[in-house]
């Protein structure tokens, strides 16, 4: 049995003649001024995933040489190569809705171009885990370098941070007790770097379930962004990439089923984004893997919620890198996870933890016994109106709202809520229960982070800071409330969702596990008979024809069916 193909005789393009096709290869590769010794070592691909309009990928152009240095440092050769960068604030409709053409984008870059390892660079929220289901379709040795969280900012003497302030000061400013021109001035203060939000955010969250799902080295997921450590991290990561090369340590001998329990865990542990479960059970899907929500509710009951960081508590990401990072975190669950998984620094999730450093005096993350939430930092619903499934980030709701019942206030489109939130004449009362629709996956389409409903205009005036609020759609980890989300099936494929009305009333009881809508099944068959779905402009062409033909619900991760490595539909060509 002959070796498989290693360095430039990777991937060779089609011409009928192998060898020709390397001596093609060599000759425009030498344009780029690499010498024959240069081509003969270990190719260590990274994705450059730097953009002008991604501020939380600000700093990856120094992330990349230092990642350079690392890997000629081990005796490899690094090149770069270009792929597509999304930034949750300049993403139309979506970056949810791109997250998939990034994972696309990276899969087949990384397959089409000769490389015996490769860098993937994440940060802003989709980011991450497009790498991550790119590198567990392909199956070629990688490793994860995280950009690194923001450091906080200052007004008027108050420590802030994107994005959790970002919308405590909108909502502020939403109730007449901000100014326009504070909020201007504000806006300056939220952000004062690169890096991604410094909260307890989809990324930050991403960052720390990647490190304990094995596929980043340790100590890597909280550094901020300018930290000299972030460099020294990132040259420790290329040298581990020639490493990984020529061990052929695969993300399928990383990502196993254990390595996302261990995931899942971390994930209430850490009271993470909604957004992260997702993630998870997408890129598992890319390996087979069948993420049981069951399974995760039961971890929440077991697990909780240790980390003190805003949504939540009250810290910040710079905050818990100086606590220890995600070793605190893991040493205080260590019981409850599989330390014997690998991880891409070649030891053992238990013998990284042994290795890190002797813990300090802090108090970002807490003992077991003192949580800053009991259950969990998620909760699984279940119920009539959410056949398949809910969420709700129960660690940043109120406690009061979590067993609620209510007459629903129905929002039928992003639209619809655009246009009459803020209306003076809209019949709403604090202890009615907000619901939109139609913005999950197909919907919107995108399922975007639209779930933080905003309080009617009226009643945030009036001194209401929370209701409960439902639908299909996701919320940015960032944000706060009782706010039930990932309702499936959503109402654009016919789910009960599309079937309520104005005045229904609604049970949310979190402790039970069930949101319930409180209407005679006769009536709803009635409903069911006259409901069609909702027309989607543009959807005949382009990539999102193929989103909308492709796209899973949220349980599935919303991921694209052909694209997992065991298909849900049989009806897909």
């Amino acid at each position: 049995m002959t070796d498989a193909p290693s360095g430039m005789r990777k991937g060779l393009a089609n011409y009928g003649d192998a060898e020709f096709s390397l001596f093609l290869r060599k000759a425009f590769i030498k344009a780029m001024g690499y010498s024959d010794s240069a081509l003969d070592r270990p190719i260590v691909g990274i994705t450059n995933t730097f953009s002008g309009y991604n501020a939380c990928h600000r700093n990856v152009p120094d992330l990349i040489e230092a990642i350079k240095r690392g890997v000629m440092l081990a005796g490899g050769l690094p090149i770069e190569f270009p792929i597509v960068s999304i930034h949750e604030s300049f993403s139309h409709p979506t970056s949810m809705f791109l997250r998939n053409l990034m994972a696309m984008d990276a899969e087949e870059m990384i397959r089409a171009q000769p490389m015996d390892s490769v860098v993937l660079i994440g940060g802003c929220d989709k980011t991450v885990p497009a790498l991550l289901m790119a590198a567990a379709s392909v199956d070629l040795p990688a490793i994860m370098e995280v950009t690194g969280p923001m450091i906080t900012g200052s007004y008027r003497g108050e420590r802030l941070g994107a994005c959790t302030d970002c919308r405590r000061f909108w909502a502020m400013h939403r109730a007449g007790t901000v100014s326009g021109a504070e909020t201007e001035e504000i806006s300056g203060k939220l952000a004062p770097g690169p890096g991604t939000c410094m909260v307890m955010g989809t990324a930050s969250t991403m960052a720390l379930v990647t490190e304990a799902l094995g596929m980043m080295l340790p100590g890597g997921a909280a550094i901020p962004a300018v930290n000299a450590d972030r460099l020294r991290h990132a040259e420790a990561t290329g040298a581990r990439a020639v490493a990984l090369a020529a061990e052929k340590l695969k993300p399928s001998d990383i990502m196993t089923e254990a390595a996302f329990g261990n995931a899942l865990r971390v994930l209430q542990a850490i009271g993470g984004s909604t957004n992260g479960l997702v993630h998870l059970t997408a890129i598992a899907g890319r390996l087979g893997i069948d993420i049981d929500l069951g399974a995760f509710d039961r971890m929440g009951k077991e697990t909780p919620v240790l980390v003190d960081l805003k949504p939540s508590g009250q810290h910040y990401m710079e905050d818990l890198e100086k606590a220890g990072g995600l070793t605190p975190v893991i040493r205080e669950i260590e019981a409850m996870l599989d330390t014997g998984c690998r991880t891409v620094s070649g030891r053992t999730l238990g013998e990284n933890i042994a290795d890190a450093p002797v813990p300090w005096p802090q108090d970002v993350v807490r003992p077991l016994a003192e949580p800053i939430h009991q259950g969990g930092g998620i909760r699984v619903l279940g119920g009539n109106l959410a056949p398949n499934g809910a969420i709700i980030k129960q660690a940043a709701a109120t406690a009061s709202l979590l067993k609620h019942a209510g007459r629903a206030v129905v929002f039928d489109s992003l639209r619809d809520l655009a246009e009459r939130i803020d209306s003076p004449d809209l019949d709403v009362a604090p202890d009615d229960i907000l619901v939109l629709r139609n913005a999950g996956p197909k919907g919107a389409p995108g399922m975007p982070e639209a779930g933080y409903i905003p309080i009617p205009k009226k009643l945030a005036a009036a001194g209401v800071k929370d209701m409960v609020r439902i639908s299909d759609a996701r919320m940015s980890g960032t944000a706060f409330g009782t706010i039930v989300l990932h309702i499936s099936p959503e109402a654009a494929v016919g789910g009960p969702l599309a079937l309520v009305e104005d005045g229904d009333q609604i049970s949310l009881d979190v402790a039970a596990g069930r949101i319930e809508l409180l209407v005679r099944e006769a009536t709803l068959a009635e409903r069911r008979a006259n409901w069609r779905p909702p027309e989607i402009p543009g959807s005949g062409r382009g990539y999102l024809r193929l989103y909308l033909d492709q796209v899973l619900q949220a349980e599935d991760g919303c991921d694209f069916d052909f694209l997992r490595k065991t298909p849900r539909r049989t009806d897909t060509a």
